[in-house]
């Protein structure tokens, strides 16, 4: 459960925006933005592409020719027809496909989506912008690159699907042992990796209806305040989790836009060097340099007053990006 004493801690990246969350000097939960993207909140103009005749749905392009699938069509619309629309959900990449992001038309005004900072505000929760929180990022991120989550007598596997994001619970406990250990490392996962939609939990089978129910309530008080809607454990030891989706997980960033994200981590290292030389060498597989743009490199010139030159080791895992001074 989270303690009443929170605060939320922004840092402002290079080519994203971080958060976590502190209860009692302890994180708890996480949220991650990529502000060049079509996000949830985003007001825009879009063209109407497609429409099914007697639908009220279809798929609508941006100006920087992303396209989304659209709901709500005004009658009077046809295809080609400029309106402005809503982002109700950013597209989401998966395994071998991606979703399109969901639009519906819109009477406000067009807008950006809200930053971090105005999300936490507009909910009414404390934020802080801080320069740096420190080696908190690199193990919440740690953990959404490898997928794998240790706990006492056992792990958790997450593995993002087109269905759902399934969590698998294993080691070598007793099954209702295991099971009650894993539920608060489940729900810390959920909270630090940021994980939303449809959610399978597979815990070992249990035997009886006793151990099943002590599972469901153990759930019950470790998600209480976290907004969700959840099914009793049935007999094979599944679980069914559905929350709001608003944005793509840490999970899935990391699984789907490994490169994208290794990049954004390499820019923070280098942001956050201790030491001296007059320029910072960003050492990452070619893939992960291919990501960081101009803009980004001028800005981490202009943060650190260092020359910035690259190192490209095919050999390097993408996760695995470092920095570090030299001397020019």
């Amino acid at each position: 459960m989270v303690s009443s004493n929170v605060e939320w801690q922004l840092e402002k990246g290079i080519g994203e925006e971080r958060a976590i969350c502190i209860a009692d000097g302890d994180v708890i939960a996480a949220r991650l933005r990529w502000p060049s993207e079509l996000e949830t909140g985003t007001i825009a103009e879009a063209k109407l592409i497609t429409r099914r005749a007697g639908s009220s749905r279809g798929t609508a392009q941006f100006a920087d020719g992303e396209m989304a699938l659209i709901s709500k069509i005004p009658r009077d619309a046809s295809e080609g027809a400029a309106l402005i629309c809503e982002v109700t959900r950013p597209a989401l990449l998966e395994q071998g496909r991606g979703k399109l992001a969901q639009v519906r038309p819109s009477s406000e005004t067009k807008r950006p989506a809200p930053s971090l900072a105005e999300q936490f505000m507009a909910q009414g929760q404390a934020v802080r912008t801080v320069r740096t929180f420190g080696s908190a990022w690199d193990d919440i991120t740690g953990d959404a690159l490898t997928g794998v989550i240790d706990f006492p007598g056992g792990s958790l596997t997450l593995s993002p699907t087109p269905a759902m994001t399934l969590i698998d619970v294993d080691g070598d406990w007793n099954p209702s042992e295991l099971a009650l250990t894993a539920v608060p490392a489940i729900a810390a996962a959920l909270r630090t990796l940021d994980i939303g939609g449809n959610i399978g939990i597979d815990f070992p089978t249990l035997q009886s209806k006793a151990e099943r129910n002590a599972v469901n309530e153990a759930l019950g008080v470790e998600l209480a305040d976290w907004p969700h809607e959840r099914t009793g454990m049935n007999g094979f030891g599944f679980v069914q989790i559905i929350a709001r989706l608003a944005r793509p997980s840490l999970l899935h960033r990391a699984q789907f836009q490994r490169a994208d994200m290794a990049a954004r981590l390499l820019l923070r290292r280098a942001e956050h060097l201790e030491g001296t030389g007059t320029a910072i060498e960003l050492t990452a597989h070619p893939a992960v340099l291919a990501k960081i743009t101009d803009g980004w490199r001028e800005e981490l010139v202009r943060r650190t007053g260092r020359k910035v030159v690259d190192r490209a080791d095919p050999a390097l895992a993408p996760e695995a990006p470092h920095a570090q001074f030299i001397t020019l």
